[in-house]
């Protein structure tokens, strides 16, 4: 049982958040299994527009290592994991010509990032 507390404890999910999988899968695999210092500087200049949530949820997991009771250096934190699962699509319907529709698709993510001790 306390592995499953250490594991939360590192562990931050970002959860039915309006970003395609399929762009958020290329901000998240630049950064798998960076030092968390690198992996932040790639995600401050990145130009990718799933960057700045990635980079919101990696602050948020070195915050809940910072504020759990295990005694973790920072300087030797690296991204474990890091993925994206697919959550709900949200259907919408535009009109087009002569009376037709089109059915849009807007995708929804799950972002999951694991830090690890080197």
């Amino acid at each position: 049982m306390s592995d499953e507390m250490n594991t939360r404890a590192h562990t931050a999910r970002l959860r039915y958040i309006r970003i395609a999988p399929r762009k958020a899968r290329v901000v998240v695999d630049m950064i798998r299994g960076e030092r968390i210092d690198r992996a932040l500087d790639i995600l401050r200049n990145s130009d990718k527009g799933a960057a700045k949530t990635v980079y919101k949820l990696l602050d948020s997991a070195v915050s809940n290592v910072q504020n759990s009771e295990l005694e973790w250096d920072l300087d030797e934190l690296f991204v474990k994991r890091a993925f994206v699962d697919e959550g709900p699509t949200m259907r919408r319907f535009q009109p087009r010509a002569m009376g037709r529709a089109t059915r849009l698709r807007k995708r929804t993510s799950h972002i999951t990032i694991e830090l690890g001790q080197l």
